[in-house]
Parts: structure tokens; sequence; C-alpha cells
């Protein structure tokens, strides 16, 4: 699995495009990849398994998107584009190998699209709504960190917001309708329960919206 950090160019016009259309931003890092692996299943041994996640440094003001693979990633286009700001270390990769062990406590961020599905009736899945209540959305949660493996100890929530694109959802019939998608950042302690499961939650992310910067669990 492979980590890097871009710190992103806020002069750049594709960037500021690509920050109000996460979606768009989605397919701008996929060009970092060979283009005949892209559409595979996030399960299948040669995945991408790209996820990303756009964080604000505190000191500097500074965007820095962090993005998680299963390829080693090129981000010369990017550099060569003026995506990036042209500073020392300005992508830094690194591979990760995540060596945890059973009660180990670590800090985690993860921005999220807490959702929930409505009734459908035997065999249906119903509609996938987003989940906007704090007390709701933590307990989503803890039900995630038993799924996958994890007990939350503390959790704060924070940048709340609505990401909203233009046709960019296709149904059966061929129409394309507008994106609304919920997202929630959460950051707090969490405590190993079950390595193999975490590990699969990292590499695999945690719940909906990855195509549009959600789901990247980072722990530290």
């Amino acid at each position: 699995m492979y980590l890097s950090r871009l710190i992103l160019n806020p002069r750049s016009q594709q960037v500021r495009s690509d920050l109000a259309r996460p979606y768009a931003m989605h397919c701008t890092l996929l060009n970092a990849f060979p283009q005949g692996e892209v559409h595979v299943e996030r399960t299948a041994e040669d995945a991408i398994g790209l996820l990303y996640r756009i964080d604000e440094d505190a000191r500097t003001g500074a965007l820095h998107l962090l993005v998680q693979s299963q390829r080693p990633p090129s981000w010369a286009l990017l550099a060569d584009h003026d995506y990036l700001l042209p500073v020392a270390d300005n992508p830094a990769t690194r591979e990760v190998d995540l060596q945890l062990q059973v009660g180990q406590a670590f800090a985690f961020r993860l921005r999220a699209n807490p959702t929930r599905r409505l009734s459908a009736g035997k065999g249906n899945k119903g509609k996938r709504i987003g989940i906007y209540k704090e007390e709701e959305q933590e307990a989503w949660l803890q039900r995630k960190g038993e799924q996958h493996g994890f007990r939350v100890l503390h959790v704060q929530l924070s940048r709340s917001d609505m990401l909203k694109q233009a046709d960019v959802i296709r149904d059966n019939k061929g129409n394309v309708h507008d994106l609304k998608l919920f997202s929630v950042q959460f950051d707090g302690v969490l405590q190993v329960v079950d390595t193999e499961r975490l590990v699969q939650a990292i590499g695999a992310g945690i719940g909906s919206g990855k195509a549009f910067g959600c789901g990247l669990l980072s722990v530290a």
C-alpha cells in the first residue's frame, strides 16, 4: 500500500475546479496510474484502491491532498502542469506496511459519508440516505468499528459539508442526475480489536462516497 502527500497549488485553475467538483479530482488522480487498471473491482489483486482526502495545514493554511493506493503512483503529470506547489518533497510518496497488534491505540482521522438504507421490503435494497444528527453519526462510526475490527475510544466531529456536483449519477434508464453527498470528519482515538479486519478496512476504505473524497481512514 502506498501513501502520498501532495501540496496543492491554490493558484491553479484545475485545482480550484477539482476542489469544487470532488469526482473531477478523483478522475485527475487516476491519471497517476495505468488506465487499463482503473475499472477493475476494488477487491481484485491488481486494483488501484484509490482513496483520497483534503486536509488543511492548521499552521500554514496549505491544502494537503492525501492519496492512498494499492499500486505505486506517478505524479509527474500533475507536477508538470502546476497542480502542485513547487516546494521541496512535493509530492512525497512512501510505501506503508501496517504492523498492528490487538490492544494498540492509535489516533485516527476519517472523512466519511455516514448513511443508512430505508426499508424497501424483504430482499430489496432501499434508498440510501444521509445521517445528519451528531449522536447518530457517532453511532454509525461505532457500528463501522465493530464491523471492521476496531473500537472507538474517543471521537470529535467537525467539517460537516454537503458535497454537490451536477450531472454525475446515471440511472438504469440512462438519465443523468445531480449528486448531493453529506460528509463529516471524525478525529479521535481507536483501539485495535481485530488486526486482519482493520488492515482490510484501511486498504478498502470505510463507508460510501469513496470517489468523492470520503472513506480514507488514517491512523498514527
